[in-house]
Protein backbone atom coordinates (compact mmCIF):
# COMPACT_ATOMS: atom_id res chain seq x y z
CA UNK A 1 0.00 0.00 0.00
CA UNK A 2 1.53 3.32 -1.09
CA UNK A 3 1.64 6.56 0.88
CA UNK A 4 1.00 10.07 -0.40
CA UNK A 5 3.35 12.69 1.00
CA UNK A 6 1.66 15.71 2.58
CA UNK A 7 4.83 17.84 2.36
CA UNK A 8 4.25 20.74 -0.06
CA UNK A 9 6.56 21.08 -3.01
CA UNK A 10 9.00 23.94 -2.20
CA UNK A 11 9.70 25.11 -5.77
CA UNK A 12 6.61 27.32 -6.31
CA UNK A 13 7.10 29.06 -2.96
CA UNK A 14 10.75 29.77 -3.78
CA UNK A 15 9.73 31.20 -7.13
CA UNK A 16 7.22 33.52 -5.50
CA UNK A 17 9.85 34.78 -3.05
CA UNK A 18 12.37 35.55 -5.80
CA UNK A 19 10.67 38.77 -6.93
CA UNK A 20 10.34 40.39 -3.46
CA UNK A 21 13.94 39.44 -2.71
CA UNK A 22 15.15 41.15 -5.88
CA UNK A 23 13.07 44.20 -4.99
CA UNK A 24 14.64 44.36 -1.53
CA UNK A 25 18.14 44.15 -2.96
CA UNK A 26 17.54 46.91 -5.49
CA UNK A 27 15.87 49.03 -2.80
CA UNK A 28 18.83 48.60 -0.45
CA UNK A 29 21.27 49.40 -3.26
CA UNK A 30 19.40 52.59 -4.22
CA UNK A 31 19.21 53.79 -0.62
CA UNK A 32 22.90 53.08 -0.05
CA UNK A 33 24.05 54.72 -3.28
CA UNK A 34 21.83 57.77 -2.88
CA UNK A 35 22.66 58.42 0.76
CA UNK A 36 26.39 57.83 0.25
CA UNK A 37 26.48 59.99 -2.88
CA UNK A 38 24.69 62.90 -1.22
CA UNK A 39 27.02 62.69 1.80
CA UNK A 40 30.11 62.70 -0.42
CA UNK A 41 28.84 65.70 -2.42
CA UNK A 42 27.92 67.72 0.67
CA UNK A 43 31.24 67.04 2.39
CA UNK A 44 33.54 67.49 -0.61
CA UNK A 45 31.78 70.70 -1.71
CA UNK A 46 33.04 72.29 1.50
CA UNK A 47 36.68 71.49 0.71
CA UNK A 48 39.20 73.68 -1.12
CA UNK A 49 38.76 73.36 -4.88
CA UNK A 50 41.18 76.01 -6.21
CA UNK A 51 44.33 77.76 -4.97
CA UNK A 52 46.55 80.57 -6.20
CA UNK A 53 48.26 83.82 -5.26
CA UNK A 54 47.30 87.49 -5.50
CA UNK A 55 49.59 90.52 -5.69
CA UNK A 56 49.12 92.88 -2.75
CA UNK A 57 51.42 95.85 -1.96
CA UNK A 58 54.36 94.58 -3.99
CA UNK A 59 54.08 91.08 -2.51
CA UNK A 60 51.87 88.05 -2.93
CA UNK A 61 49.34 86.41 -0.66
CA UNK A 62 47.74 82.99 -1.06
CA UNK A 63 44.10 82.84 -2.08
CA UNK A 64 41.81 79.83 -2.14
CA UNK A 65 38.19 79.00 -2.88
CA UNK A 66 36.08 76.12 -1.63
CA UNK A 67 33.47 74.29 -3.64
CA UNK A 68 30.59 76.39 -2.37
CA UNK A 69 32.39 79.54 -3.55
CA UNK A 70 33.15 78.08 -6.98
CA UNK A 71 29.61 76.78 -7.54
CA UNK A 72 26.69 76.06 -5.24
CA UNK A 73 24.95 73.82 -7.77
CA UNK A 74 26.28 70.43 -6.55
CA UNK A 75 25.25 71.15 -2.95
CA UNK A 76 21.77 72.30 -3.94
CA UNK A 77 21.19 69.33 -6.24
CA UNK A 78 22.50 66.88 -3.63
CA UNK A 79 19.87 68.17 -1.20
CA UNK A 80 17.19 67.88 -3.89
CA UNK A 81 18.35 64.34 -4.68
CA UNK A 82 18.32 63.33 -1.03
CA UNK A 83 14.74 64.60 -0.68
CA UNK A 84 13.73 62.79 -3.87
CA UNK A 85 15.32 59.57 -2.61
CA UNK A 86 12.96 59.41 0.35
CA UNK A 87 10.02 60.87 -1.56
CA UNK A 88 10.15 57.81 -3.84
CA UNK A 89 8.49 55.78 -1.07
CA UNK A 90 5.65 58.26 -0.57
CA UNK A 91 4.30 58.03 -4.11
CA UNK A 92 3.19 55.29 -6.48
CA UNK A 93 3.03 54.53 -10.18
CA UNK A 94 3.57 57.63 -12.34
CA UNK A 95 4.49 59.79 -9.35
CA UNK A 96 7.24 57.36 -8.39
CA UNK A 97 8.63 57.40 -11.93
CA UNK A 98 8.72 61.21 -11.95
CA UNK A 99 10.44 61.40 -8.56
CA UNK A 100 12.97 58.75 -9.63
CA UNK A 101 13.69 60.78 -12.77
CA UNK A 102 14.23 63.87 -10.60
CA UNK A 103 16.66 61.86 -8.46
CA UNK A 104 18.64 60.79 -11.53
CA UNK A 105 18.67 64.29 -13.01
CA UNK A 106 19.87 65.74 -9.70
CA UNK A 107 22.87 63.43 -9.76
CA UNK A 108 23.63 64.14 -13.41
CA UNK A 109 23.39 67.92 -12.91
CA UNK A 110 25.57 67.87 -9.81
CA UNK A 111 28.24 65.80 -11.60
CA UNK A 112 28.28 68.17 -14.59
CA UNK A 113 28.52 71.25 -12.37
CA UNK A 114 31.40 69.72 -10.39
CA UNK A 115 33.37 68.85 -13.53
CA UNK A 116 32.87 72.35 -14.94
CA UNK A 117 33.91 73.86 -11.61
CA UNK A 118 37.18 71.92 -11.69
CA UNK A 119 38.56 74.36 -14.28
CA UNK A 120 36.87 77.53 -13.03
CA UNK A 121 39.00 80.54 -12.10
CA UNK A 122 36.32 83.20 -11.64
CA UNK A 123 35.96 82.49 -7.91
CA UNK A 124 39.71 82.93 -7.31
CA UNK A 125 39.85 86.10 -9.41
CA UNK A 126 37.02 87.55 -7.33
CA UNK A 127 38.86 86.60 -4.13
CA UNK A 128 42.07 88.18 -5.45
CA UNK A 129 40.20 91.38 -6.27
CA UNK A 130 38.67 91.46 -2.79
CA UNK A 131 42.02 90.98 -1.03
CA UNK A 132 43.96 93.45 -3.15
CA UNK A 133 41.21 96.03 -3.47
CA UNK A 134 41.81 96.10 -7.21
CA UNK A 135 38.75 95.03 -9.24
CA UNK A 136 41.01 94.21 -12.18
CA UNK A 137 43.26 91.90 -10.14
CA UNK A 138 43.67 88.34 -11.33
CA UNK A 139 44.98 85.32 -9.52
CA UNK A 140 48.39 83.91 -10.39
CA UNK A 141 49.71 80.37 -10.04
CA UNK A 142 46.22 78.90 -10.33
CA UNK A 143 45.88 75.23 -9.37
CA UNK A 144 42.94 72.93 -8.66
CA UNK A 145 42.60 70.14 -6.14
CA UNK A 146 41.02 66.72 -6.53
CA UNK A 147 37.86 67.66 -4.61
CA UNK A 148 35.77 68.70 -7.64
CA UNK A 149 36.22 65.20 -9.05
CA UNK A 150 35.37 63.62 -5.69
CA UNK A 151 32.18 65.70 -5.77
CA UNK A 152 31.45 64.49 -9.29
CA UNK A 153 31.96 60.87 -8.18
CA UNK A 154 29.45 61.34 -5.34
CA UNK A 155 26.99 62.86 -7.80
CA UNK A 156 27.34 59.82 -10.05
CA UNK A 157 26.26 57.65 -7.11
CA UNK A 158 23.11 59.77 -6.83
CA UNK A 159 22.56 59.27 -10.56
CA UNK A 160 22.90 55.50 -10.14
CA UNK A 161 20.36 55.55 -7.30
CA UNK A 162 17.93 57.31 -9.63
CA UNK A 163 18.50 54.76 -12.37
CA UNK A 164 17.85 51.94 -9.88
CA UNK A 165 14.61 53.65 -8.87
CA UNK A 166 13.55 54.01 -12.51
CA UNK A 167 14.33 50.39 -13.29
CA UNK A 168 13.14 48.60 -10.14
CA UNK A 169 10.99 51.16 -8.31
CA UNK A 170 7.69 49.53 -9.32
CA UNK A 171 8.47 46.54 -7.08
CA UNK A 172 9.34 48.65 -4.03
CA UNK A 173 6.88 49.14 -1.14
CA UNK A 174 5.23 52.47 -0.47
CA UNK A 175 4.65 54.24 2.84
CA UNK A 176 1.19 53.62 4.27
CA UNK A 177 0.87 50.24 2.55
CA UNK A 178 -0.44 48.66 5.74
CA UNK A 179 -3.57 50.82 5.55
CA UNK A 180 -6.62 49.91 3.57
CA UNK A 181 -8.50 52.27 1.26
CA UNK A 182 -10.68 53.64 4.03
CA UNK A 183 -7.54 54.90 5.77
CA UNK A 184 -8.12 52.82 8.93
CA UNK A 185 -5.47 50.31 10.02
CA UNK A 186 -6.62 46.71 9.65
CA UNK A 187 -5.49 45.89 13.21
CA UNK A 188 -7.61 48.70 14.63
CA UNK A 189 -10.72 47.52 12.83
CA UNK A 190 -10.17 43.97 14.08
CA UNK A 191 -9.77 45.23 17.65
CA UNK A 192 -13.13 47.03 17.40
CA UNK A 193 -14.96 43.68 17.34
CA UNK A 194 -15.61 42.92 21.01
CA UNK A 195 -16.27 39.37 22.15
CA UNK A 196 -19.33 39.42 24.49
CA UNK A 197 -18.01 36.31 26.24
CA UNK A 198 -14.81 38.10 27.26
CA UNK A 199 -15.34 40.79 29.94
CA UNK A 200 -11.98 42.40 29.19
CA UNK A 201 -13.05 42.99 25.59
CA UNK A 202 -16.26 44.64 26.76
CA UNK A 203 -14.33 47.01 29.02
CA UNK A 204 -11.90 47.88 26.23
CA UNK A 205 -14.81 48.65 23.90
CA UNK A 206 -16.37 50.90 26.52
CA UNK A 207 -13.06 52.69 27.01
CA UNK A 208 -13.00 53.39 23.27
CA UNK A 209 -16.51 54.83 23.47
CA UNK A 210 -18.05 51.95 21.51
CA UNK A 211 -21.21 49.96 22.09
CA UNK A 212 -20.04 46.40 22.89
CA UNK A 213 -23.55 45.02 22.24
CA UNK A 214 -23.62 46.36 18.68
CA UNK A 215 -23.92 43.49 16.22
CA UNK A 216 -24.33 40.93 18.97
Amino acid sequence: MGYVSAVPVPQPRAARAAVPGGGRRSLAAALFLGALGATVVLLSAGQIWAEGTASVGGGTVPVEADGGTVTGVPTALAIVGLAALFAVFAVRRTGRTLVAALLALSGAGAALAAVLGASDRAALDAEAARISGDTAAAVAGLSHTVWPYVTAAGAVLILLAGLFALRFGKSWPAMGGRYERSGTPRAARKAAQADPDRPEDLWKALDRGEDPTHGA
